[in-house]
């Protein structure tokens, strides 16, 4: 393991249980029964472990969707062609695609990455941290070197620890890349032990075709035969069946992390990528918050193997970060509880 990320791993901090008590006393208090905020009120005292504080501000917020493109598009269960990948990036820039109307809606700021898009990106906004023109077909060799893995895991974290010091306090995690729920199936079968058949979906295009779907699921089984992806090595697992966005997420997580800062995850592809950052420290799952259940098939999965439940059920598969967009107000609504709610000693 390279010296850095050693560091990186191994220095996460648990939450402040100090500020989680004295959020959960203060929340008793207010007027109403306690507990009846439900989720809103775990929420609160769950930013107020990360934070540190018991009343913790939260002002500046930001989505970073990571882009990238697959090699095992190549096996020819996508009906779109791969460019769409660059395509929606280079629409997001100009602020027209979903995540860019949520994140606006939000008031969030949406952070664009390239770190392995197949194409050449024209984008003033988009930020270049390319790492290779996409991964190779996972269903004839692995999807990149450690090498390659690495600097996709350093790229995530050097863009959310500039995000940091620019002021940023809370991260949505979202993607875009064609083909990444057939990567994110590898990694989820690997990790959860579970067969393709039980973790591919229709994508975010969301097509019923049996013959494209039955493609799919066997791409996936080809690329877990050919790779035998060791679960309890998730470098292994990222680096064999992974993808560049995917990895760069978990460098996002970590860096987060390290500043106490809260992430919201988005879907599938982001639900995944949590996961293969809590397998490399179980602690970094203290600092995550899911925002929805995806409709996509192994997004209940996810969560289950994360042990958390959504705050939303939107029936949506878009990925991007639509979902922690829509998610930002719950935890603004939380705080303006326990901040703002009279209590029993105002009667």
């Amino acid at each position: 393991m390279e010296k850095w990320w050693k560091k990186v791993v191994n220095e996460l901090q648990p939450l402040s249980l100090e500020s989680m008590q004295e959020a959960e006393e203060v929340l008793k208090q207010k007027l109403k029964p306690v507990g009846s905020l439900g989720k809103l009120e775990e929420i609160a005292i769950r930013l107020a472990g990360i934070y540190g504080l018991p009343f913790p501000e939260i002002n500046q917020k930001a989505i970073v969707m990571m882009a990238a493109d697959h090699g095992i598009y190549e096996e020819g269960f996508n009906r779109y062609p791969q460019e769409i990948t660059r395509q929606l990036v280079e629409l997001g820039d100009k602020g027209l695609i979903g995540v860019s109307v949520l994140a606006r809606f939000a008031g969030a700021r949406l952070v664009i990455v390239d770190v392995g898009i197949k194409e050449e990106v024209q984008g003033k906004g988009i930020i270049k941290r390319k790492v290779r023109p996409g991964t190779a077909n996972i269903a004839q060799g692995p999807a990149m070197s450690r090498e390659d893995l690495f600097q996709a895991l350093k790229a995530g974290y050097e863009v959310t620890s500039a995000l940091i010091r620019e002021g940023v306090q809370v991260f949505g995690m979202g993607e875009v890349g064609l083909c990444n729920t057939a990567t994110s199936a590898a990694v989820l079968s690997a990790f959860a032990g579970c067969s393709p058949e039980e973790v591919v979906g229709s994508g975010s295009d969301g097509t019923r075709d049996a013959r494209l779907r039955a493609l799919k699921v066997k791409a996936v089984e080809k690329a877990l035969a050919v790779n035998r992806p060791n679960p309890e090595d998730p470098l292994d697992v990222l680096a064999k069946v992974g993808g560049l966005e995917i990895a760069a997420l978990v460098g996002c997580c970590f860096a987060a992390a390290h500043a106490r800062k809260a992430v919201v995850l988005d879907g599938f592809i982001a639900g995944v990528a949590a996961l293969a950052a809590t397998r490399i420290n179980p602690l970094l799952r203290e600092y995550l918050l899911p925002s929805h259940l995806s409709a996509e098939k192994g997004a209940g999965l996810v969560l289950d193997a994360l042990g958390m439940e959504p705050m939303l059920l939107m029936k949506m598969r878009l990925g991007e970060g639509t979902g922690a967009a829509l998610a930002f107000p719950l935890l603004d609504a939380a705080l303006k509880v326990y901040q703002e709610m009279g209590s029993f000693a105002d009667l």
